[in-house]
């Protein structure tokens, strides 16, 4: 699962810490209000209450229930007003009036006290002022109003209900604000990463955009900065690494020049030598031989100048689908056709079922005729070579393996290097060029030891089409 990016990060912790803090605030905000809602309906019907008690003394002292009665009727035009009694000092209920409407309900009481004449006054400035302490109060009744509260519950529902969307739509406004600002923070940030992604793939001449943003402008300047850097790094180390090339490659061309000088010079001494003695006495029935030694050193030299142009300038791939078993079994059949194979033993162990690969064949053929003739020399005329192929999904392998002296220690490493051999009449270039078309092929051969003794060699070679060519696109051979 792939980890949330920056951008999401703040996104998810400034709505978390939006979300708490609106919740937070419209919880106390909305109790707050609920609290004070309520305190101010309770504090209006408490006031009716005592204003009805102070008009019912008079009715309650002269036992007067139709006044009462009266009293109580006329509350009931308030519209929460659900019932009004009036009761005696004794408990007995004076007066009473209801009317039908919707609960939840409550109640409030208001005692009925003796006053002064200056008390009514005071009430009707809504003002209740409790006798003082050093006064005795006489109460003779009181009155008892029950209300309604679902009137005031819905309105405080719906404030509860507008109050949450309008936390929610700022919170949402808050967040779309932070939206766009994190993402102004953020948008250097991905640039950086797509240009550093795009120079990663090859585009070593892209370059990022610099943002208006003080920090992330200087972590892009740095950056770009560094790509020049990274840039005119690159390009010294081509050029040192073209001048290492050259100089490699008029190392070789010296190490060549004086194999081939050493090569052709002992062919070259033979065929004056024979041609000497064929101009003493051309009629001479040994002349036969003669010719033989010289069409055999002519033969050599050809040889010789054959590999080094196969290996130099190799031939363009033509792969096509080939049966890759039936094509090693040409090649085994034709080695053992070979005057220096005839005293030897092949085993082979090749499938009979086709397996149908991507290939040269005409290359691929030379490059196992090298192998097959490097075993040839390594292990002699009675040696003992083994060839063993199979055919998987989706690779062909074989193994060539020979009972020779086996691999040297002091070429192991360097085995398929051109040039690199331990015959006197060897040019090193057989191996280089079997590693060339393998290469070619996008496969892999190895070489080693066996456990006993000679050595071995395992190829793999991809039976899909996946080919690279042996020049690269400018033409320079690999």
């Amino acid at each position: 699962m792939r980890s949330p990016g920056i951008h999401t990060r703040l996104l998810l912790a400034v709505l978390m810490i939006i979300s708490l803090t609106s919740c937070t605030l419209g919880y106390i905000g909305v109790k707050t209000f609920h609290k004070f809602v309520q305190s101010r309906f309770e504090e209006r019907f408490l006031f009716l209450a005592k204003y009805l008690a102070l008009n019912s003394e008079l009715g309650i002292l002269i036992d007067q229930r139709s006044m009462l009665d009266r009293l109580a009727e006329n509350l009931l035009s308030e519209r929460d007003v659900a019932k009004v009694m009036i009761y005696n000092n004794s408990g007995e209920i004076l007066a009473a009036a209801a009317k039908v409407i919707p609960g939840p309900f409550d109640t409030v009481e208001a005692p009925v006290r003796l006053k002064e004449s200056n008390d009514e006054s005071l009430a009707f400035h809504g003002v209740f002022q409790a006798p003082m302490t050093n006064r005795p109060v006489d109460i003779i009744g009181k009155v008892e109003i029950i209300f309604s509260t679902s009137q005031i519950n819905s309105l405080l529902k719906i404030i509860t209900f507008r109050f949450i969307w309008l936390t929610a739509g700022l919170a949402g406004l808050c967040l779309i604000i932070f939206f766009f600002m994190s993402r102004s923070l953020i948008s250097p940030l991905t640039r950086l990463v797509q240009t550093a992604r795009m120079v990663g793939e090859g585009e070593l001449q892209r370059r990022t955009i610099p943002g208006n943003i003080p920090e992330t402008r200087e972590v892009a300047l740095a950056f770009n900065s560094m790509l020049d850097s990274l840039e005119r790094g690159r390009k010294a180390v081509e050029a040192v690494n073209r001048e290492m090339a050259q100089q490699n490659l008029l190392a070789e061309m010296g190490k060549f020049s004086m194999m081939i000088a050493h090569e052709i010079k002992n062919p070259l001494g033979i065929i004056k030598s024979s041609f000497d003695v064929l101009k003493k006495d051309p009629a001479d029935p040994s002349n036969k031989i003669i010719v033989g030694y010289i069409e055999e050193e002519i033969a050599r030299i050809n040889g010789l100048i054959e590999d080094f142009l196969s290996f130099a300038k190799p031939a363009k791939p033509s792969f096509r689908i080939v049966d890759a078993n039936a094509m090693l079994k040409e090649c085994i059949d034709r080695f053992g056709r070979m005057t220096t194979a005839q005293q030897m033993e092949v085993n082979c162990r090749i499938p009979e079922a086709s397996c149908l690969s991507y290939l040269d064949p005409d290359l691929f053929r030379r490059a196992i005729d090298n192998i097959l003739k490097n075993a040839a020399e390594a292990c002699g005329e009675n040696g003992v070579i083994s060839v063993y192929a199979q055919c998987l999904a989706e690779t062909w392998e074989v193994d060539i393996t020979d009972n020779g002296v086996g691999i040297s220690d002091e070429i192991k490493d360097k085995i398929f290097d051109p040039f690199v051999t331990t015959r006197s009449k060897g040019t090193g270039l057989g191996l280089a060029y079997t590693a060339q078309v393998i290469q070619a092929h996008n496969g892999s051969i190895v070489a080693s030891n066996r456990r006993s003794n000679g050595a071995r060699f395992h190829i793999e070679i991809p039976r899909e089409p996946k080919i690279i060519d042996l020049y690269d696109t400018d033409g320079v051979n690999r």
